[in-house]
């Protein structure tokens, strides 16, 4: 296994990588004494940063690796030795908007999303998911009772202001600089929600359309070198390059 790109010397040893371990539980798994494989892993999202970036690592290795060595695997199979690596590895492996509950062993199927802007931030900070969990304390808020079908971005911003991110408090106390992150992200001219992703220290906005997101990606950077910021979108079916 090779890794390069611009998040490659973030990582720890090949042999330690997730998507290695990945390989390594399929190939035990399914008794295959020696596997054989070459791997390169392009490292363009930084690491520990809340946007299951690993975990999308460890499930298209999981995915092409079937398809080499076990193409008879079926996909619960799959996501069962996914799910014993990480909990976010199963709805990678769905790889379609979902919904997920329980540790990250129930997926189902969720509602098309609507065309929408989205721009992710980071302000160069690492966090555990471990540590945010450890931080946390009381219960869980209630499932979210609107997840769509939404009829464009702003009904959905509007639907998810009525649910929360039960992580965004330890989180922050862990690292101060989201704060200032889902400032920076609200301010932006257009932002119709920000939020924490995941357990950080990501945070994410919303935006009426690509172009408006754009621009406020073009605007944090400015004011933010230091900083990674991406403008993007949500995958449209059929879609493999968002």
């Amino acid at each position: 296994m090779t890794v390069e790109g611009p998040f490659a010397d973030s990582l720890g040893a090949p042999e330690d990588n997730l998507v290695m371990r990945a390989a390594l539980a399929l190939a035990g798994h399914c008794g295959i004494e020696r596997p054989g494989a070459a791997i390169r892993l392009e490292k363009n999202l930084p690491v520990a940063s809340g946007i299951g970036g690993g975990s999308a690592d460890a499930a298209a290795a999981l995915k092409a690796l079937r398809d080499l060595w076990v193409p008879e695997t079926d996909d619960d199979e799959l996501a069962r030795i996914g799910l014993s690596l990480g909990a976010d590895i199963p709805v990678c492996l769905f790889s379609r908007t979902a919904r997920f509950s329980g540790v990250g062993e129930t997926v189902q199927s969720g509602k098309t999303l609507p065309s929408a802007g989205v721009l992710l931030a980071n302000p160069g900070v690492a966090l555990s998911t471990a540590a945010v969990f450890g931080r946390r304390s009381g219960e869980f808020s209630d499932e979210a009772d609107d997840c769509g079908p939404w009829a464009d971005a702003a009904a959905m911003a509007a639907g998810l202001m009525r649910s929360r991110n039960d992580l965004t408090d330890a989180a922050t106390e862990l690292a101060p600089e989201i704060g200032e992150t889902l400032e920076a992200v609200s301010d932006q001219p257009g932002c119709l929600l920000a939020r924490l992703s995941g357990s950080g220290a990501t945070c994410f906005g919303l935006f009426p359309d690509d172009e408006t997101a754009r621009a406020a990606e073009q605007s944090i950077a400015a004011l933010y070198p230091s900083w990674w910021v991406c403008a993007t979108r949500f995958r449209e079916e059929g879609d493999d390059t968002a």
